[in-house]
């Protein structure tokens, strides 16, 4: 009888101390930026399960397994960088489709806040089972992807010249088959006088019920964006690179006379989606800052991560969001670009917000202050006093990157709680 009443009693023990701590984790007294949910302010967020339970001010940390302080830091969705280059392997002179360019996103991701990359382009119709298996499969980053209207993919010099494998009708099928990854179609790097790439991606795009990315290229004489914007693409289609200023490419600012092309705000207002990529060679201060001031503000923030960018003036999303606080954007104006409009632009709108019951990806910024530099592609610095860093990223719920140790307990107390034993 006495055995039965002490294990019993174990069972009544444990079964009290499960329901003593049913919240996984508290986030308290940070400023939770969340643009779909209209939250802008000093709250707490649990989690649970992977998931988030609760965003409100003052929840009581009774029960809660874990508690992070996060006062002085901004508490945000996972931010969603929708275009990068991830198709990474050892095929050489491929560029970015399963090669040396491109970059493992793990490695690049969490330390600024980053829980979703697209790779836009990296792999068309023909490879994107290679880097699903190699690349989405096994990274803890979420990957998604933009099909490359080329079926070969991202490859570089002739094959992303060559029309007859730009098929949109196949392009279309492998978007359908794998729902769950690709969310978009991309056209870029084309150097030749006729639209047939983006009309071609544009079907693709329209047959999938997805959007369209597309890097301009470049011709002599140069293409009319206007008649990109108005004619070829749809709304919610995307530019990127929207600040360069590339050779044989019109650009949204008139460098001549510092002057924002007059059908640039109309585009944005048809729904275009003004794309910040930066990358190695397509983000200026001589565009960004007279499109900015002339009302041209970018929809989304994103990177063009690759081994040609991240050391050089691009370097990681926070970097280059911490650019536009030099452009006098305000932190909520970036914080939207990085995370929800993102999220909407890829109609993946279980992303980049923090209702309760969505998948708790979440970065904690904080912005110090101090004497920065913020580097171009054409090598001009601006100088600022605040930038972004990250202190902590969760995807679903655990912690995947943590600067200074803030999740974790100080090492100094297990001597206390030895002495205490």
């Amino acid at each position: 009888m006495r055995k039965y009443l002490l294990v019993l009693s174990i069972i009544l023990i444990a079964v009290t101390c499960a329901v003593s701590q049913q919240v996984d984790l508290l986030i308290q007294g940070g400023h939770v930026i969340d643009p779909k949910n209209n939250i802008d302010g000093v709250m707490d967020v649990t989690i649970d399960d992977g998931k988030v339970l609760e965003v409100a001010e003052d929840i009581s940390p009774e029960g809660v397994f874990q508690v992070i302080d996060a006062t002085g830091m901004y508490v945000v969705p996972g931010l969603i960088d929708i275009h990068g280059h991830h198709f990474h392997g050892t095929v050489d002179g491929a560029y970015l489709s399963n090669s040396y360019t491109a970059l493992p996103p793990d490695g690049f991701t969490f330390r600024s806040g980053v829980t979703t990359v697209v790779d836009v382009g990296g792999a068309g119709w023909k490879n994107f089972k290679t880097f699903k298996e190699q690349t989405i499969d096994h990274s803890k980053t979420r990957v998604l992807s933009f099909l490359n209207i080329v079926g070969s993919g991202m490859a570089g010099g002739a094959v992303e010249q060559n029309l007859a494998d730009m098929d949109a009708k196949l392009t279309a099928m492998e978007a359908k088959r794998y729902p769950q990854y690709v969310v978009g179609v991309k056209v870029a790097h084309y150097y030749g006088p006729e639209w047939t790439p983006v009309e071609r991606a544009v079907e693709a795009g329209t047959l999938a019920d997805i959007p369209v990315m597309v890097d301009f290229g470049g011709y002599d004489p140069p293409l009319s964006l206007e008649t990109l914007f108005m004619e070829k693409l749809r709304p919610g289609d995307i530019f990127t690179h929207c600040f360069g200023q590339t050779r044989n490419r019109e650009h949204i600012v008139d460098e001549n006379v510092g002057k924002l092309q007059p059908f640039t705000l109309k585009a944005q207002e048809r729904g275009i989606i003004m794309d910040v990529g930066h990358g190695g060679g397509s983000f200026t201060w001589d565009q960004a800052v007279p499109a900015i001031a002339q009302g041209m503000k970018p929809n989304t923030i994103s990177t063009d991560l690759h081994t040609g960018s991240m050391n050089g003036g691009m370097k990681s999303m926070a970097n280059v969001m911490s650019k536009f606080l030099v452009l006098d954007l305000s932190v909520q104006e970036i914080i939207e670009a990085s995370t929800w409009k993102p999220a909407q632009v890829i109609k993946r709108t279980e992303l980049g917000h923090l209702t309760p019951g969505a998948g708790a990806d979440v970065a904690l910024l904080r912005i110090v202050e101090g004497d920065f530099g913020f580097i171009d592609t054409n090598r001009w610095t601006m100088k600022g006093n605040r930038k972004f860093i990250c202190e902590l990223t969760l995807r679903d719920g655990t912690v995947v990157w943590d600067l200074n140790g803030i999740s974790k307990p100080i090492w100094e107390s297990r001597f206390e709680n030895e002495a205490g034993n």
